[in-house]
């Protein structure tokens, strides 16, 4: 009797072992493995349900309508930092395209005389309205060499713009004339407002 009871216990830890180094059984077809197979690490749940470290659940309809709006002001704030830096991800269609960032770079890199436009517009109307001959003289002049100075400055970028988009994208699909237009606009739009913000500093070689 002893005999044959450890010959059971031999023949069990035969099996165990045999068990242990028999490899693992070949996945039928189409078996898809679980995030703990593939070593994913799931965040943990609480007893509700709810995972450790989530935004905790509304518990009326107020306070869900202010997490609404708590992730929305951070969703906005994101895409304006993102269209700032010039991330692709968040800029609006007119700036997208590796022609218009290069349009962008030739404008930043130079000064404009639309940048001192606005400027200059309004030492005109506020010269206008003095009613004294010679100062009305010289906003009119002044006015006149503003608006001279910007038609030549925008033929100037729009000749740059399409030199340098023709050298760097010969096969572009963009449109010259948009190209130029977007250039001459951005170029009227005082450097610290523009967006997204400038690269290059200014006088810097392209």
């Amino acid at each position: 009797m002893p005999s044959l009871f450890r010959r059971k216990q031999s023949d069990v830890a035969t099996r165990d072992i045999e068990e242990e180094v028999t490899p693992a059984e070949p996945r039928p077809k189409g078996y898809t493995p679980s995030k703990k197979e593939l070593g994913v690490v799931t965040p943990k749940r609480t007893a509700t349900g709810r995972r450790v470290g989530a935004e905790p659940a509304p518990a009326n309809r107020r306070e869900q309508l202010k997490q609404m709006r708590e992730r929305q002001r951070a969703e906005r704030a994101e895409a304006s930092a993102g269209m700032r830096a010039g991330d692709e991800r968040y800029l609006l269609a007119r700036d997208r395209g590796p022609e218009r960032s290069l349009v962008r770079d030739i404008i930043d890199s130079r000064r404009t005389v639309g940048t001192y436009f606005f400027g200059g517009a309004l030492i005109v109307l506020i010269g206008s309205t003095v009613q004294i001959p010679a100062v009305q003289l010289a906003s009119n002049l002044l006015w006149l060499m503003l608006a001279l100075g910007v038609i030549i400055d925008s033929v100037l970028i729009s000749r740059k713009v399409k030199r340098l988009v023709n050298e760097r994208f010969p096969n572009t699909t963009q449109r010259i004339g948009s190209l130029q237009i977007y250039g001459v606009m951005r170029g009227l739009t005082f450097r610290r407002m523009r967006v997204p913000k400038p690269k290059v500093e200014l006088g810097q070689a392209l």
